[in-house]
């Protein structure tokens, strides 16, 4: 009994040694690109075709930080509040209006309900790049390509944001506390405003997230959608460099450091909102 029983733990050990390496690889792997653009947004052009990456030598962060700014006129700091604008007000609003449709499908009872959640949940399912050329011709009558709202406005609604709403809205929000806050004589906006939107406070911070990330990375869009490059996302100016970058190799230190810069306002937003990103993921198995 005593050799048997010494022979259990082993599988565990091994289990958990197999866990612990597939997790490092999948860091290993995750980390590496990350660690290249750090690296090579330091190098000078000719380090970048060189094979002296890792060394310590040729080190110009700040002249390429520098000749970023300076590349165009500032070309790429425009850019970069175009996108702040497309994405953190975007995500805001669009949060917003997703979350209160959500709420709506979760607590009111109207005609056909189920059946515009379907839609909805259908919609989920078609990409983003397929309503690219349908929203520009709708942009198109409405006067409004090659302006800020031809982004913007398409961004404001999400399907999924909607899908996610409801689940946080039927995980977060009790039905005995909305009858309270009516007995009170509280009326439905009164009531969503500062009781459900109150308690749906994690799942707004989720939807938002998702919808930051979503808008930041969104090129398609604004390729069809854009020509004047002084409304450009980061997205789409770092294309256009890198696209001139083979006829003009100055652009490869430029385009890697934008593109390590790009990458730092969705590092610090889901840092600064993690906790109540992680809280919201839960609604649906607390409930």
């Amino acid at each position: 009994m005593s050799a048997t029983d010494s022979t259990l733990p082993r599988p565990r050990t091994l289990g958990r040694a197999t866990v612990n390496a597939v997790v490092g690889l999948s860091v290993l792997y995750t980390l590496l690109p990350v660690l290249w653009l750090l690296l090579a947004a330091a190098k000078n052009r000719d380090a970048l075709f060189g094979s002296d990456l890792l060394s310590l030598s040729e080190f110009s962060f700040l002249t390429n930080l520098g000749d970023l700014f300076a590349m165009e006129g500032g070309q790429y700091g425009r850019w970069y509040v175009n996108s702040l604008l497309y994405a953190v007000l975007g995500a805001a609003v669009g949060s917003l209006v997703s979350v209160a449709c959500g709420y709506a499908f979760d607590k009111y009872r109207f005609r056909h309900k189920e059946k515009l959640f379907g839609l909805v949940l259908a919609a989920v399912m078609v990409p983003q790049t397929v309503l690219a050329l349908p929203l520009y011709l709708m942009a198109s009558e409405a006067g409004i390509v090659n302006t800020f709202w031809a982004v913007f406005v398409p961004v404001l609604f999400n399907p999924f944001g909607v899908y996610l709403g409801r689940i946080f809205s039927q995980g977060y929000v009790p039905d005995e506390v909305l009858e309270a806050a009516r007995i009170d004589g509280a009326g439905e906006l009164t009531m969503y405003a500062r009781v459900a939107l109150r308690m749906l406070g994690p799942g707004l911070v989720t939807v938002f997230l998702f919808q930051l990330t979503a808008i930041w990375n969104n090129f398609f869009l604004p390729m069809v959608m854009l020509s004047d490059q002084d409304l450009y996302p980061v997205s789409l100016g770092l294309y256009t460099w890198n696209s001139s970058a083979s006829v003009s190799p100055e652009y490869y230190p430029v385009v890697i450091m934008g593109s390590l810069l790009a990458v730092l306002p969705l590092i610090l937003a889901f840092a600064l909102l993690q906790r109540f990103w992680r809280s919201g993921l839960t609604a649906g198995a607390v409930k």
